[in-house]
This record gives structure tokens, C-alpha cells and sequence, in this order.
């Protein structure tokens, strides 16, 4: 059977991670599976090239596999199209470049997102302008491998009017990553192009339930499949080292995710500060001099590591929280890291203080590599988190800080979430089947 799954690019999020999980999956003696990511940009993009800077890693990905006496790789990425690569480009950059068409298209998308913005009272979250631009701008676009007819074609982010109708194929399917009731949509447009959809696939039973309070008509037209981890990719990669860790004593927390309104990096300074605030009260009482005037001097403390990026507001914002709560010493900002699996498996905890999600890879990937993790209650929590392998504490940040200190002055409890993470396999490579099966009906 023949297979494409299309992308946009391969930035550091978790849908991009989940892909390169999926592709990683594949059997090519079951499937022949085309990749066509739209701009050939990100820092995970050398693993679907099978280029990565760990080359022994990066040429198992896509091994070859000896299939009728010819040699077969995982998956075939197909080459960058010039007009693809423009979606999210600067209009201006389109002009200069000629695509004229494709930036009178982006335009009109944006003028229809502006207009549409004054609906959104509830000030949440917004995606909305890359469904708008996409819908207007996919006419311009030529056809994906036009000479090939697919068994199944799927739109592995949304917006997914591309694979409706720039591919051939029997079947078409569409993902969905997030908590709809906590973004910013146009409803009627997208019921419309879901409904083209021939399979929705939900990557929880949580998200899953979100997305039909928002579409009930389209219930029976969804199935879940889990985004898809290789424990054995996770792990190897993760041994690189990372001095910055290595080197700290302090007890070091973690927090990974785009600077969005959904991650509430906001929160930070302020948690670290009353987790700092609480363990300079609890050595006053125990009048030890000594180890006061550590603490003073941020020796032995708290740290919290942000690997981040995303909105420039948000980041700022941040930025100001960490000076407003005094806490420059102790939330350290690391910007983009290539490779934060090292970065992982060095730290205490891994904390997710999230408003909404749809299922974070990035925890999973922290109870792959036996870290215990603490998530704030957002809606989809408890699909992840058990209370056996991590801890869900209360959204509102003053509770949330008081949780979090009685977590992290349990030693007990850290050390039997980390146990109980250490006996368990978190590996679900076995999700794929679910895709041949869709193929193959």
C-alpha cells in the first residue's frame, strides 16, 4: 500500500516530534510511505533527511530493509516545491520572489482573519489565520506527486485543505493535536473541511471528547491514535552530554514548550520564587547558619531551566515576571536546544504548568527517561499523569505553589515516582497498525 504524510516543516514542537515517532514506526515491507514537508526548514529536519549530527542514530532511522531482493528505505521524503515553502514566508519576500498569486491569496486570508478576530471575546488562543490564509492560497498550489494515486494521504497538522485537494488519494485523514474548546476557531469553516475528511484521528480519548463538544456531528468519524515514541530513539539521543546540568548541584526543575498562552511560562518566576521562598523559611527555622547563608548566595538552591521559544511577547513577558519576582539567578531561559534530551535526562523534575493540552509529548518523554513530572490540572491531565508516574497539581498558580512545595520536599514520594517510571515501558510503536488498517479498508 502506498501511503503520504504531509507537514509543514520540522520545527521543535511535539507534533513534529510525534511524526518523526511515526516514521520511525514504519515497516516498508508493509508500506511504502512518501513524506512531503512543505518548507524543508527545523531542527528535526536532518532526521527525515537521515542526516542528523549523530550519524549512527540518523542512518538507522531510515535503514534499509531488503524487500524483494531490493533495498527499501523506512520512507521516501519528497522534494521541497518552490510554492510550498511560501506559505509561511513573509508576503513581502513572496513579492520580490514573483508569487504574486500566492501572496494575493495570503492577503486576502489575512484581511478574512482580521475581520474575524472582533468574534473572539474570549480572547483565546488563535490559529485561525493560518486557516484562513490556507484556504485561500491552496488554489494557487500544484498537485503532490500528481502521477501517484495513494491509498491513504494524511494531513498530519491542521489546517488540511492542502491534502484535501492537492493529492490523490482513496482515502484522506486528518489529525488533531490540541484541545479544541481552548482555541480560537471559525467554527462553520472548519466543520466544513473536517467533514471532507474521510478519518479524524485524535491522538487521546481526551482530546478526542474536546473536539466533539465543539463538532458532535463528526463523532463517529474519529479514532485515536496516540502520538508515537520510540523509547530507544529518546534514550540514545539523550546521552549526549550536558554540562550545564552535569556541573549544576542546584535541585534542578524543567520546562519545555513553545512561549504560547496554552504553556503559562508566565508562571515561572512566580513558582520558583515561593519554591525558593519556602526552602530560605524552612532553614530559618531549623537554625542552621551555615547552610542559611548558602541559600543567600544560590549555591545549593532551586533552579528552573526554560528550554523555549515561540511568541517574542511572551518570551518578554517571561523576561519581566523573572526581575518583578527577583528571580534572575534562579529561572534560567535556554532558548532553542537542537537536542533536549540530554537536558532531560539531567534534570529533577520535569514540570509542565500548562493552561491546556492536547497530550504533551514532552512529559511522556520525561517518564521515558524515569524523570518524575509534575502537570498542572488541565482539562486532558489525568490521561497521562496517574499519580504513580507523576503528580497533577492545581492550575491556579498560589495553590499550584503550594502543591509543588510539598512534592518536591517529598524525597519519598520523587522516589517512587521515579521507581515506578524505571519498571514500566512507555514505548507504543504498535499505534501505527491502526494507520494500515485505515489504508487497507
Amino acid at each position: 500500500m502506498k501511503i503520504l504524510i504531509a507537514m509543514h516543516y520540522m520545527e521543535l514542537g511535539g507534533a513534529e516530534a510525534a511524526l518523526l515517532g511515526l516514521l520511525q514506526s514504519v515497516d516498508p515491507k508493509r508500506a511504502d510511505v512518501d513524506v512531503f514537508i512543505y518548507d524543508h526548514r527545523g531542527e528535526l529536519m536532518p532526521y527525515v533527511k537521515g542526516e542528523g549530527r549523530d550519524g549512527e542514530l540518523s542512518a538507522k532511522l531510515t535503514e534499509l530493509t531488503e524487500l524483494n531482493g531490493e533495498s527499501r528505505k523506512k520512507w521516501n521524503l519528497l522534494p521541497e516545491v518552490a510554492e510550498y515553502t511560501m506559505l509561511e514566508r513573509p508576503i513581502s519576500e513572496l513579492e520580490k520572489k514573483g508569487y504574486w498569486r500566492l501572496a494575493l491569496a495570503r492577503l486576502w486570508g489575512k484581511w478574512e482573519d482580521e475581520r474575524y478576530k472582533k468574534y473572539n471575546v474570549k480572547g483565546l488562543e488563535s490559529n485561525a489565520h493560518v486557516t484562513f490564509q490556507q484556504h485561500r492560497t491552496v488554489k494557487c498550489l500544484p498537485m503532490i506527486n500528481p502521477d501517484v494515486e495513494y491509498d491513504l494521504a494524511i494531513s498530519f497538522l491542521t489546517p488540511h485543505y492542502i491534502v484535501l485537494d492537492r493529492v490523490r488519494a482513496k482515502k484522506k485523514l486528518g489529525w488533531i493535536h490540541t484541545d479544541y474548546t481552548n482555541v480560537f476557531i471559525n467554527r462553520e469553516m472548519e466543520q466544513k473541511m473536517w467533514e471532507r475528511l474521510d478519518v479524524i484521528s485524535s491522538i487521546s480519548s481526551d482530546v478526542t471528547e474536546k473536539f466533539c463538544e465543539v463538532f458532535p456531528s463528526l463523532k463517529d468519524r474519529i479514532i485515536d491514535i496516540e502520538n508515537i515514541l520510540s523509547p530507544g530513539f529518546i534514550r540514545k539521543r539523550s546521552q549526549e552530554s550536558c554540562p550545564i546540568f552535569e556541573q549544576d548541584s542546584a535541585l534542578k526543575l524543567l520546562t519545555i514548550g513553545r512561549y504560547s498562552k496554552a504553556k503559562k511560562m508566565e508562571d515561572i518566576p512566580y513558582l520558583c520564587r515561593r519554591l525558593v521562598d519556602a526552602l530560605l523559611v524552612e532553614r530559618e527555622l531549623n537554625g542552621v547558619e551555615g547552610e542559611l547563608r548558602e541559600v543567600e548566595r544560590g549555591v545549593r538552591n532551586i533552579k528552573w531551566y526554560i528550554i523555549g521559544y515561540g511568541s517574542a511577547e511572551i518570551e518578554q513577558q517571561v523576561r519581566d515576571e523573572i526581575r518583578k519576582e527577583g528571580m534572575e539567578e534562579h529561572v534560567i531561559l535556554l532558548g532553542k536546544q537542537a537536542n533536549p534530551y540530554p537536558y532531560i535526562r539531567c534534570c529533577d523534575v520535569y514540570v509542565q504548568p500548562s493552561r491546556y493540552e492536547g497530550k504533551s509529548i514532552t512529559v511522556r518523554e520525561a517518564q521515558i527517561l524515569c524523570k518524575p513530572v509534575i502537570v498542572t490540572h488541565y482539562p486532558t491531565a489525568p490521561s497521562q499523569v496517574n499519580g504513580k508516574d507523576g503528580v497533577i497539581v492545581p492550575l491556579e498558580r498560589e495553590a499550584c505553589a503550594d502543591e509543588m512545595i510539598k512534592v518536591l520536599k517529598d524525597k519519598e514520594l520523587l522516589a517512587q515516582l521515579e521507581e515506578y517510571l524505571k519498571c514500566h515501558d512507555y514505548g507504543n510503536e504498535n499505534e501505527i497498525e491502526k494507520i494500515y488498517r485505515i489504508a487497507q479498508s
